[in-house]
């Protein structure tokens, strides 16, 4: 067995990851009141990429040129590409929509990464993959059935935010497929500094760093808490499949549009000047619940359909 295999410490890691993605959304929020997505973006990457090369050069494991070809390389920019684009435009559908209705909405994300994976890999899709994917749909009509209408009736600012926020779980499918084939070249956290680096870059022309200045304490902390939410949000995730099954820790993350419902209306009576309560009526958050419960069955649901085998 892995020696660095422990499941009590994946746990915690992976409900670390859980909690501080289910807070993202609702700090994004307020930080986007002053600042441009672009420039949110670049903040977050530009700590992340600092933070990983700290640790990577104290655990001496930093990538060099010399371990990039060709084809590593052009999947770099690829992913690099993709994260880029999935977190400006998750970013930019937070000015249209609240931060529970893009957490929900972005769980489409790993499902099209499962479909898309099973196409390119050729890897069959399971009972259970099938049976996740077809209740998290119905979830997500259940969870827009107040909607519905204005989703198909025309280009309302709902409507666009609803693009945007699917656009973002697309490119993001972009970055995950280049990742894994990346796999084979670099560790997960090497993948991550590298690409946090090249995004930096890509985003400092349309960047306006100057914007600091314009914030209150109450933004300033927002973005700063965004900004560390990368590093430890993503360093917990890559820590925890590290120490935990892959398909475990991927069934604890889907809780994290729960935990963005229930931290927005907490916040929302904390501070009901900054935060809105979820608007959500009966069905919706029953619609929240299943599409959880379709993700989360996508991840584990074998072993349900093996013991009824």
């Amino acid at each position: 067995m892995n020696q660095s295999y422990n499941p009590k410490l994946g746990m915690l890691l992976a409900l670390t990851t859980a909690v501080f993605w289910g807070a993202l959304p609702i700090a994004m929020k307020q930080a986007l009141e002053v600042m441009d997505p672009f420039t949110i973006v670049w903040y977050r990457f530009i700590t992340a990429a600092i933070g990983l090369g700290v640790i990577l050069f104290w655990k001496k494991k930093l990538p060099t040129w010399r371990q990039i070809t060709a084809l590593s390389g052009l999947l770099l920019i690829i992913a690099s590409i993709g994260l880029a684009g999935n977190f400006v435009l998750y970013n930019t559908s937070l000015k249209y929509l609240t931060p529970s209705v893009v957490q929900v909405i972005i769980q489409l994300a790993p499902i099209i990464l499962l479909v898309t994976s099973a196409w390119l890999f050729k890897e069959k899709l399971t009972l259970h993959q099938i049976i996740g994917v077809v209740v998290l749909l119905v979830g997500l009509v259940l969870f827009f059935n107040e909607k519905l209408i204005e989703l198909v009736a025309g280009l309302s600012s709902y409507t666009l935010g609803v693009v945007l926020a699917v656009c973002a779980a697309l490119v993001w499918v972009v970055y995950g497929l280049a990742q894994k084939r990346l796999l084979r070249h670099f560790s997960s956290v090497q993948i991550l500094f590298m690409i946090y680096v090249i995004c930096a870059v890509f985003l400092t022309p349309m960047a306006t760093p100057s914007q600091l200045s314009m914030m209150d304490m109450r933004q300033w902390g927002m973005l700063a808490f965004c900004c560390l939410n990368t590093l430890i949000g993503y360093g917990a995730f890559a820590e925890a499949m590290a120490r935990w099954k892959a398909s475990q820790v991927s069934a604890l993350i889907t809780l994290t549009p729960l935990f963005t419902i229930v931290f927005v209306d907490l916040a929302s009576m904390g501070w009901p000047e900054f935060v809105s309560p979820v608007s959500l009526n009966f069905m919706g958050y029953i619609g929240a619940i299943v599409v959880v419960s379709g993700a989360m069955f996508c991840a584990i649901g074998h072993r349900w359909v093996r013991a009824k085998a």
